[in-house]
Parts: structure tokens; sequence; C-alpha cells
């Protein structure tokens, strides 16, 4: 007989983020098959670009083959050229800030708030003053709402404006969370989700660029099919370089089965983070992503803090030896070796926000098929880091 494995390796490991599939998406998808529409253009395509827009109160929806392409979509629709320069929160994951290197441009990376985790106000003035009095105008400003929260959207449309300056809503991470009445992903001239298979809604793989400017997103339709235009006798012509960014009919229809299901999934991750939050409150060394006052987040992910990196570091070792998904916060975009030479502004001029987050920050499985025993396995782990 074999020896027996440690009880940690016979239990199920706990993912940070699976998707959460209902009985709704497998029949969609096998219509969508049954009908032969599986190519980038079909019926599914049209209703999930008009339910995304019902879900978030965008006015006009393109759908792409991910968060990604929407992104770089976007800058080539704002005007990045080579040799502009875009700002970019720090804090984010690198799909953020590598279309702008796709484009040519250079990234100008701002620090966020601590109360909100998203772009730093101050920062971000401070840069549009110094690149001003430098004679630079940025191009575009990519400010992500992220793991779930939106960023102060208004005040910072408000700052770009004043200086000339596109915004991106770069709400990847952020489906229906809310700023006020409005949903993160709806401010700004565009507007950025992704539905990787990770995020609160999935297709997969995939993305959409909202906007209410109609002609902007009509542009986007087109540049994402290769910039195609027929010719009188049917054949293709291309006057400008296009992209072969458009999701497929069949992931679309997969989208449509999830998104109905949107304000459900949200809630049961509120309710995750409150259960963490509640069972945990009694040790010091834990301390919670705060949620901003002007509005709702989804908690995509239920992040914390802890005491030191240290600390962090053993907590994440301990979960992983109990087949536990943990990870650290986003390492910041300032601190990649792929953007040292990018200059970067803090938050101020004694605080780095998103050095000192990446070091004590961790994500905790949050995902909305997660399980009350699966919840508990995550607390005892986390509680046995402080035992």
């Amino acid at each position: 007989m074999g020896q027996k494995k440690p009880m940690s390796e016979a239990k199920e490991p706990i993912l940070l983020s699976p998707p959460d599939l209902g009985p709704d998406e497998p029949k969609m998808v096998m219509e969508a098959i049954a009908s032969n529409w599986i190519a980038p253009v079909g019926p599914d395509l049209d209703a999930f670009e008009e339910a995304v827009g019902a879900a978030t109160g965008a006015a006009h929806v393109c759908a792409v083959s991910s968060g990604t392409a929407a992104i770089h979509l976007g800058l080539h629709l704002l005007g990045v050229k080579p040799g502009d320069c875009v700002l970019c929160s720090s804090l984010t994951f690198v799909a953020s800030a590598n279309p702008i290197r796709y484009c040519g441009a250079e990234p100008i990376f701002v620090d966020v708030d601590p109360e909100t985790w998203c772009m730093s106000l101050s920062a971000l003035e401070r840069t549009l003053k110094r690149l001003s009095d430098e004679g630079r105008t940025p191009r575009a400003c990519i400010a992500v709402s992220l793991y779930g929260q939106a960023a102060n959207l208004p005040a910072i449309c408000t700052l770009c404006t004043e200086y000339g300056v596109k915004v991106m809503d770069e709400a990847a991470e952020a489906l229906g969370a809310t700023h006020g009445d409005r949903m993160a992903g709806t401010f700004g001239d565009l507007g950025v989700y992704s539905f990787n298979g990770n995020k609160i809604v999935t297709t997969s793989g995939g993305g959409v660029l909202v906007s209410n400017n109609r002609e902007l997103i009509e542009q986007a339709r087109f540049m994402a099919t290769q910039a195609r235009e027929d010719s009188a006798i049917g054949a293709y012509e291309h006057r400008t370089r296009g992209y072969n960014y458009r999701m497929s009919n069949l992931l679309a229809a997969l989208g449509r089965g999830q998104i109905q299901h949107l304000k459900e999934k949200v809630e049961i991750r509120r309710m995750i983070f409150d259960r963490y939050t509640n069972a945990l409150a009694g040790i010091p060394e834990i301390e919670w992503m705060p949620e901003a006052t002007y509005g709702r987040s989804t908690r995509w992910l239920s992040c914390c803090l802890v005491e030191s990196q240290t600390i962090r570091d053993r907590a994440i070792m301990h979960f992983t030896d109990e087949r536990i998904d943990a990870r650290p916060v986003w390492k910041p975009m300032h601190l990649q070796p792929l953007f040292a030479s990018c200059s970067y502004e803090r938050h101020s001029l004694e605080e780095d926000v998103s050095a000192s987050l990446f070091a004590r920050g961790l994500c905790l499985p949050s995902g909305s098929s997660l399980t009350r025993e699966q919840q508990d396995r995550v607390i005892e782990a986390f509680k046995e880091v402080f035992a």
C-alpha cells in the first residue's frame, strides 16, 4: 500500500475567482452552436451588446476579444500615437499599461489614494501640472477602477478636461460597481469592461468598449473587423490598418447567460467579504480594503492588508500549503522591470501608496460559487497565520 497523503494534499483546492456558470449558459451556447453562428458576427453578439448596455447604462457597446484589446482599440480611437504620453494608474494589472506601448506611446504612472486604492487626485493634479509646465499634454488618462471599486471618475474627468486630456474609464475589474447613481465604466470618453474567466461575469475571454459617443463605437466595430470596407463587386477593400478584435457570437452567447445574473453575483461577493470581515474582526493585524464613500464596490476580490510583507508572504505560503489560492495585491507598474524607465508620481512626497499596498496586500478567494464550507477553510487558515 502507498503512503497516506498529508491532509492538506487531500483537500480540494479553493480558487481565487473561478467562473460561476448556471443552467442558462450551456443552453444558450448550444443554441448558438445549433444556429451555426459561431463567427465574430451573429444575433447573440448583438444581444450581448444590448444586455451590457442595459446592465450598465452605457449608450453604445462594442464587444471584442479581450479587455486588453478593448484598451488598445480605445487608445487608438482616442488618437494615441507613437511619441505621445498616456497617464495610467500604477496599481493595476499589466494589461492596463501594455496597450500604451502597443501604440508606441510612453506610460506615465500615477499613485493611488489609500482611501479607495484607485487613482490619487493629488498625484494626478501634480502630474498634469508638471507636464503642462514642460509643454507636454498627455493624449489620454487610463483611470483604473480596482478590485471592484469605482475610481473617483467625476473628479478625474474634471481635472483631465481642464488640461485637455481624454479619459478612459478602465473598469475591467469593476463591472457592477457604482459612483453615485452611475456605473463604473460609463464616465469619460470611453469605458472598458473585461469578461475574462476570473471576472464576475465571463465570456471565457472577452471585453467591451462602451461610450455615449455613437461615432466612437461605430468606429470601434469597424476597426475591430480589420477596417474592412466592401466594394461594388464584393471584394474587401482596406484604406486603414485594422485589428482582428471582434468577439465571437459563441462567446457572446455565454455572456448573455452570465450577465442576467450580474446583480446576484455582486451580492454574493459582497456577502463573502462581509463574512470574512466579521469572522476575522478579532485580529487587529488585518485591515480591510475600504469602500469609497461615493459609491458601492462589487468586492470582486476580498482584499486586505496585514502588518508587514513578511506576514503577507507567510500567509500566502500557509494558504498554499492548505491548497487555498491567495495572491498578493498587484505589483505596481512603476516597480515592474518592464516600465523601469517610466516616470511616476506618488500620492504625497512622503507616501508611495501603491508600493505599500503591494507589500502588505492580500487577495482572498472571492468567487460567487464559493461554498460556506470553503469560506470556513479560508477563515480558519487565515486565523492560523496569527495563532
